[in-house]
């Protein structure tokens, strides 16, 4: 099982698919409640401008919804730092302490 895991772990695009989140967290770093915040006013664009998060009450249509999508820690946390595709990398406008608080909410958040 933690084959499969870790496979499908590597296999997932850094903003996409329904990884198994197994252990994770468990390990998950991050403050939820800061990096709703985050996700929501401080990050510029904000997040919900082009993302759909029920949690957020963003309706966002430009980019994957993650609700959907349901991302893991890992995959947003990637995400936020290098931007992939049209996404803004946002490593030059918040530490890496407010990038895992963005990670560990829209990871849980999504989750349901």
């Amino acid at each position: 099982m933690a084959a499969v895991i870790a496979v499908a772990a590597f296999g997932l695009a850094s903003c996409g698919g329904n990884g198994d989140r197994g252990d994770e967290a468990a390990g998950m770093r991050g403050d939820t409640q800061a990096g709703r915040e985050i996700f929501t006013a401080r990050a510029d664009p904000v997040c919900g401008s082009c993302h759909t998060l029920e949690d957020a009450g963003s309706t966002g249509t430009a980019a994957p919804n993650l609700d959907e999508l349901q991302p893991s820690f890992e995959q947003v946390l990637n995400a936020v730092r290098t931007g992939p595709g049209i996404m803004p990398s946002y490593s030059d406008q918040l530490s890496d302490d407010e990038i895992e608080d963005v990670a560990a909410y829209v990871s849980d958040a999504a989750a349901g």
